[in-house]
């Protein structure tokens, strides 16, 4: 091969749909007050079958008692993405960043070369602060760390949180999902790997068309992953509509 020349792109991976139930997250407590559900391996726990979903490396649900926090950490060369449930968010890095990250605010920390930063329920808070959060894999190592706080998009249908281009991983996007009760959810984009997240309310779907369709309904917490074509049939909001966080990944885990 010419060193000009580019290797041939990966074929598209098998259509598989997989669906993931919130009780079946591992959970931690990484410090006092602090409670974590792992959708993937972390730190002392290790799956060999589970460490990652396309480009994603983590999805972690977080619960802080008031008063608790992650002390001073340092992240490098990871996308981080924090959706806040309730509560409100106490941020702070080595780079001069100082928020307080608020339910409708998507927070982004692109770790780059390194960046030390604490995490912790607002002072003066009376009750606890709940947040997703996700580490997605860059393909831009080395690079000065950034950081973004703006609000979603309003309304329904498919919002984009983070698009094409945006991260410092170019073919990925997080997008919001968001529709009232007994509403058909938009088509989903169409990508490798997606993975779905379910954060407030639910829907149903069937997994394949015809007889050997299977109905199945995702509440808070449970999440599905699909790779190649496959799609989640007729999806309909349940009862108290459905809020989702749906990444759209073009490509894997790269490694070396």
């Amino acid at each position: 091969m010419r060193v000009s020349e580019q290797p041939p792109p990966a074929p598209a991976p098998a259509p598989a749909l997989s669906v993931h139930l919130a009780f079946e997250r591992y959970a931690s407590a990484p410090e006092p007050g602090v409670l974590t559900r792992h959708a993937f391996s972390f730190a002392g726990h290790y799956d060999p079958a589970n460490t990652h979903f396309g480009a994603l490396l983590a999805c972690n649900e977080e619960t802080l008692a008031a008063g608790a926090g992650f002390a001073p950490h340092k992240h490098r060369d990871t996308e981080i993405l924090t959706w806040v449930l309730d509560g409100a968010l106490a941020h702070r890095d080595d780079h001069g960043h100082a928020a307080v990250v608020r339910p409708g605010q998507v927070q982004y920390l692109g770790a780059g070369s390194g960046a030390v930063h604490s995490e912790g329920n607002v002072g003066g808070a009376a009750g606890p602060v709940r947040f997703v959060q996700f580490w997605l894999q860059p393909d831009e190592f080395g690079a000065a760390p950034r950081y973004a706080l703006r609000p979603a998009p309003t309304g329904t249908g498919l919002l984009t949180l983070a698009g094409l281009g945006e991260l410092r991983r170019a073919d990925a996007a997080l997008h919001l999902v968001r529709v009232g009760p007994g509403a058909a959810l938009p088509a989903l984009p169409a990508a490798d790997h997606r993975y779905l997240h379910v954060v407030r309310g639910g829907l149903g779907f069937r997994t394949a068309g015809g007889p050997r369709g299977v109905g199945r309904e995702l509440g808070p917490g449970d999440s599905l992953r699909l790779t190649g074509s496959a799609a989640p049939v007729d999806p309909v909001a349940g009862p108290e509509g459905v809020e989702a966080l749906l990444w759209e990944m073009h490509s894997p885990v790269r490694y070396g």
